[in-house]
């Protein structure tokens, strides 16, 4: 299995000792590291098996190297584990921990074990936990917040390695001893000067250098952006640098001073931009993103970008479009540089600019899908060229790569709670966007996310619509997932948002997916009454089509229930709506589910006439797939039926209509061989509803 980096909260590529592909320094460390996988834990020394997987803990500060060091590890020791590396991060750029069942859900996502979207928290840990049951894992936990996200984590297989980086021990968790990092050596202090700064100034004044590594107290992060300070001041001296970070006095840390000074030194927009990285989602940057929150172009945010980037504040992503990841140990020093030099009205403009900019990116996304409409087209067009993708496949590209920064932009802008009305607009093109590029079932786990965050906006803000909209989207994920009983409980909630805005959509489709949810438990009398509430609601708005439908769901119930007078009256209602709406392919479909009902009555003569019916409506309706299988629903009739050889005829001419397709198709809608009766909702099933107009 090749090495898999879930992207839960990002990467931490700051602090690291780490030249090209030299690892300078922590010799010792390392030494005691190795040692550490072999030594006997205590359950071994006691004489018992060991239950779980060996943890390793590194402890340091932000910007200590520590997850340049756990690398190093898993570089020497990674081909003893034949089953791979997994990698995640446990806590947000901000230090916000991230939720232990999202963690998991990835992990199981790059272990090839997709999960249903919705499910609990420890049911997933537990399947992440018999995933690497006998398995041979490393596993890297990145910025580890509390001993319970690793815990929750740990695989019971004892031929599996856990390496956690936390900023402390991990109490709780046993028979684990910390390598607890300081600074670097002075040798390798200053080798990393060298090889960053240019080796000419560290040699003429070596002094100088170690001192420079003195007050930077060995901390890689600092020096590396000591490094990049003076790379970018070829004229000046390292004791110049030195000087000015003691006079800087001992307030904050070596990496918080340096990185005041290299500020300082920068021209004003790369200043602003370099501040406002702390409001990236997910500390991911992209040129748009960069330029939004600074209000430059896109092309000049890309320019200010590299030039961080040579300067040690940001890191290049290996990606086919330009990314760029903000160093987790500067957030903290960067969101300090804000309050003191931008105002609070900035930073939320700041904030907008960018959640506005992720808007039009994915209403462009979407739109390069849509070019055979004329409107669309015209929309795209109207939209300035740096915004518009050239291709779908460019659209869907970028749509793959910048999907976690745009799920964390998500929860940013819900958890901000300040810019609710751009954060709905942002969740409804971002539904509309993964719909139309990965598909419904694809992006499951991702839409009930989204759409608990919408909840958690209409809620706040007391929009009923758009909570009704959003319990059903939920409940659906639901029902498709096996969850029926939650499924009913959030149908239920959504009939009373419904009501309350006095939507009629919502409630009628709240109604009937409340009957589906009593079909599937098995509540027929239920489920019958319910679509017959929905049924009442739809004939007083003559929505005649919506009606006939709803005429066969009420059938469907009733066949379940052994009531076949209800249901052949409720089927005969659906086929006069169908007729009437002049919906062929339907009447059809009704006919033939009125023929089954017919023979589970004990009618066969009138189920086959019924049968022959519908073939013909069939034909009618010209759809070949529909007519082979109503074929092959006559033949099985006739089979019943005593007549084998016309049965056989049937069959020959459903294979002949289907060509080189040898797989018997069912016609049904919904009837009792089915197993289930999904409701026929509109396209529009994930909208989130009551956004703006131009969306």
């Amino acid at each position: 299995m090749a090495d898999q980096v879930v992207d839960t909260g990002g990467v931490e590529v700051s602090g690291q000792a780490v030249v090209g592909n030299r690892f300078l320094g922590r010799t010792r460390e390392l030494k005691e590291l190795r040692a550490d996988i072999e030594r006997a834990g205590l359950d071994t020394l006691s004489g018992r098996k060991a239950p779980r997987a060996r943890v390793l803990l590194i402890a340091g500060r932000p910007g200590s190297g520590r997850t340049a060091l756990a690398e190093e590890l898993v570089r020497q020791v990674a081909d003893r584990y034949g089953d791979g590396v997994l990698r995640a991060r446990l806590s947000e750029p901000d230090g916000t921990p991230v939720p232990v069942g999202r963690v998991a859900r990835e992990l199981l996502a790059a272990l090839d074990r997709p999960t249903p979207p919705g499910v609990a928290e420890d049911d997933l840990t537990a399947a992440l936990r018999k995933a690497l049951a006998g398995r041979r894992v490393l596993l890297v936990l990145d910025d580890a917040a509390e001993a319970e996200q690793v815990d929750a984590l740990l695989p019971d297989s004892p031929g599996c390695l856990v390496v956690a980086v936390s900023g402390g021990p991990l109490t709780g968790i046993a028979d684990v001893r910390p390598c607890t990092l300081g600074g670097l050596d002075t040798k390798s202090a200053v080798a990393l000067l060298s090889r960053q700064a240019g080796s000419v100034r560290i040699t003429v004044d070596p002094r100088s250098a170690e001192g420079l590594a003195e007050v930077c107290q060995g901390q890689p992060a600092a020096l590396v952006l000591a490094a990049g300070w003076l790379a970018a001041h070829p004229k000046s001296a390292v004791a110049d640098l030195a000087k000015q970070l003691r006079a800087e006095g001992d307030e904050g840390t070596p990496l918080g001073r340096i990185l005041r000074l290299v500020h300082a030194s920068l021209p004003t927009t790369p200043a602003r931009i370099l501040r406002l990285l702390c409001l990236a989602p997910g500390g991911l940057v992209d040129p748009h993103i960069a330029s939004a929150l600074a209000g430059s172009s896109v092309d000049g945010a890309r320019a200010v970008l590299d030039d961080l980037v040579g300067l040690g504040l940001l890191h290049a992503v290996d990606s086919p479009l330009p990314t760029y990841q903000v160093p987790a140990c500067l957030h903290a020093h960067l969101k300090a540089l804000t309050e003191t030099q931008d105002r609070p009205a900035e930073l939320q403009l700041a904030r907008a600019r960018m959640l506005e900019r992720t808007v039009r990116l994915l209403q462009s996304c979407r739109a390069i899908t849509e070019t055979d409409s004329p409107e669309t087209r015209q929309k795209l067009l109207d939209m300035p060229r740096a915004l518009r993708f050239p291709t779908p496949r460019a659209a869907a590209d970028w749509l793959s790569i910048r999907r976690p920064a745009l799920l964390a932009s998500a929860r940013a802008a819900v958890a901000d709670g300040e810019l609710d009305t751009l954060a709905r607009r942002l969740m409804s093109q971002l539904v509309r966007a993964l719909v139309v590029h990965v598909g419904t079932q694809t992006a499951a786990a991702d839409l009930y996310d989204i759409h608990g965050l919408v909840l958690d906006v209409a809620e706040r803000q007391n929009l009923p619509r758009e909570k009704a909209a959003a319990l059903l989207n939920l409940g659906d994920v639901d029902a498709r997932t096996g969850r029926q009983r939650e499924a009913l409980v959030r149908y239920r909630a959504a009939l009373d948002a419904g009501r309350e805005a006095n939507d009629p959509y919502a409630t009628g489709r709240a109604m009937e997916s409340v009957g589906g949810a009593h079909l599937e438990l098995g509540d027929y009398d239920r489920a019958a009454d319910w679509f017959g509430r929905a049924l009442a609601q739809r004939l007083a708005r003559g929505e005649r089509a919506d009606a006939a439908r709803l005429y066969g769901r009420i059938a469907a119930a009733y066949t379940y229930a052994g009531r076949y007078g209800e249901a052949l009256r409720n089927w005969r209602a659906a086929i006069a709506g169908h007729r009437r709406n002049g919906d062929v392919a339907a009447h059809a479909r009704a006919l033939s589910e009125l023929a089954r009902v017919q023979e589970y009555a004990g009618r066969p003569e009138e189920s086959l006439r019924t049968c022959q019916e519908a073939v013909e409506w069939a034909r009618r309706a010209e759809d070949p797939r529909l007519h082979a299988a109503l074929y092959l629903r006559l033949a099985d009739t006739l089979e019943r039926l005593g007549d084998p050889a016309a049965a056989q005829l049937h069959r020959n001419a459903a294979r002949r209509m289907l060509g080189e397709e040898p797989e018997e198709l069912d016609v049904a809608e919904s009837g009792p061989e089915q197993g289930t009766f999904e409701p026929e909702h509109d396209a529009n099933a994930c909208e989130i509803r009551s956004t703006s107009a131009e969306d």
